[in-house]
Order: C-alpha cells, then structure tokens, then sequence
C-alpha cells in the first residue's frame, strides 16, 4: 500500500486562509477529496493522511466526517488547543474516532520561537502521550534546537517532523540545517516526513538533483525505518503536479531494497498514524 501521508483539505475563504499570498493565487480555491483522488489514481497512492490547516476543533471534525464518507482518508491529524487546562476532555471527545491518527500546531507561526517548551504546551503533550496519539512538529529551522529540547523531555511521546522542518532548498543552505537536524535525529521517538520539499526549491526552476542532497541527509539521520513520504497537496501545486511531488522520493528510492521502499512509501505512516497498527 502506497500512502500519502501528509495532504490538506478545505474551502477556501481570504479570511480564514489568510497565509495564501498573491504569488499563491492557484490555492485560492476549494480543494476536496473528489479534487485529489484522480491524482491519486494516476500516481499509484492508495491512501492518505489528511492533516490540519486551522487551529480549529471544527476543522479537525470536518476532516474526521470527510474521512467517514471516503475510505481513502486512512487518517486525519487534527487540531486541539494543547494548552488549555482541560485539554484531556477535549481529546476524550475524540477518543472514539478510529481515524484520529494525531494532533497538530501550527509552531512556525507563533511569535516565540520557544513556544515548544512552554509548560502548559508540554501538559497538553502529556495528555497527548495518555491518548496514544503522534503529534506532529511543524517548524522551520531555526526551531531545531528547541525541537531537539523539546522531544528530549518526551521519550514516550511519538513525534513526527514535517517536512524535514523546511531546509532552504531553493537558496542551497544545508550545513546550518543538517548539523541541527543531525543533533536529534537519534531519538528513538522521532519519526520524519519527507513531503513540503518542492515548494522549499524554487517553484519555476527545481530539479530532483537539487532535492538529493537533502533526502541524503535525512537517509542518514533516520534510516528507511523512520521516514515517511507525503505530497502536501494542494501546497505542492505552487511548484510541481502531484504525480511528479510524489515521484521525487519514489524515484530516490528506486537502489533501496523492496522492503526499505515499502517502508518510506507507506509502511512507516501506517505503523504510526493507523490505530490497527501502532507499535
């Protein structure tokens, strides 16, 4: 099974996404499952992790009821406030719904780049670690020695990188972004989402080649058994089709061994986002 597991869903307002800028204009659209699912067919993906876009509990139960209607959403990670003091009842609320596969903030936006290690975020990760759910660390780089500070105080705690926290593709920075990343990697808890790269090159110009180096280094760090692929559709439109995003990393992969591949392609992002099969 082939699983794309990190793509978005919504329906488009300014207000609400006000992030969209002018250079965004193609995103200033609806983008549902029935848009998804031919580029799915022609890719070969037979499922999906649909992940979080607004700091909404509607939007987390808007995505969970699309799941219900199209059996291709294997998981949704959503969204709640982690930080309020009865952040266990809001994840009790949820308790039942099988395709609850995490929980997501949007870090890279807050003011402090800290905010991971503020305590009563690190209460709601607590609360997140008692539900059995991963959660998901949106950051840049600059974040990483916060992030590596942070998942250190949760050993228990399934983390997932995303995006490989966004290394400056498309102005060649790597060293600053690979020694952080390297200072981390070894936590056991740690997984990495290789997906959101395309839109880190320049979205006119980018090559497979210039993305190597990059999957390079999170090979290195991670290994096939903690690497996960995704697209980030619609977000990888800016830059690239569907098929030709997600045939970055399965072209990568194409020296490893069948069950390496079967790993980075989809068995790693069952194992950790699918409740029938979390270790």
């Amino acid at each position: 099974m082939i699983v794309d597991a990190h793509q978005h869903f919504w329906q488009y307002n300014p207000r609400e996404y006000d992030w969209i800028d002018d250079r965004m204009e193609v995103l200033r659209r609806d983008f549902m499952p029935d848009d998804l699912a031919p580029h799915m067919e022609q890719a070969g993906v037979d499922a999906t992790i649909a992940v979080q876009t607004r700091q909404t509990t509607e939007e987390t139960h808007w995505l969970l009821r699309l799941a219900d209607a199209h059996p291709f959403i294997a998981g949704v990670v959503g969204w709640v406030d982690l930080r309020t003091d009865d952040v266990e009842a809001s994840l009790e609320q949820l308790r039942d719904q099988p395709r609850l596969a995490g929980i997501r903030h949007i870090v890279q936006s807050e003011p402090d780049d800290r905010f991971l290690l503020d305590p009563a975020f690190g209460r709601g990760i607590a609360a997140l670690g008692q539900a059995g759910l991963p959660y998901d660390i949106l950051i840049y780089p600059r974040h990483l020695p916060v992030a590596a500070e942070f998942v250190a105080r949760f050993p228990s705690q399934t983390f997932v990188l995303d995006h490989l926290a966004k290394p400056e593709i498309g102005g060649g920075s790597i060293d600053e972004w690979a020694r952080d990343l390297r200072r981390f990697a070894g936590a056991a808890n740690l997984w990495c989402k290789l997906s959101g790269l395309v839109t880190e090159a320049d979205w006119h110009t980018w090559t497979p080649e210039q993305i190597h180096p990059y999957l390079d280094v999170a090979f290195d760090c991670f290994g096939p058994g903690r690497l996960i692929a995704g697209s980030d559709w619609p977000v990888c439109t800016l830059a690239s089709d569907y098929s030709r995003t997600m045939a970055v990393v399965r072209d990568y992969l194409g020296a490893f061994t069948s069950a390496e591949r079967a790993a980075v392609l989809g068995g790693n992002a069952r194992r950790v986002y699918l409740r029938d099969h979390r270790s």
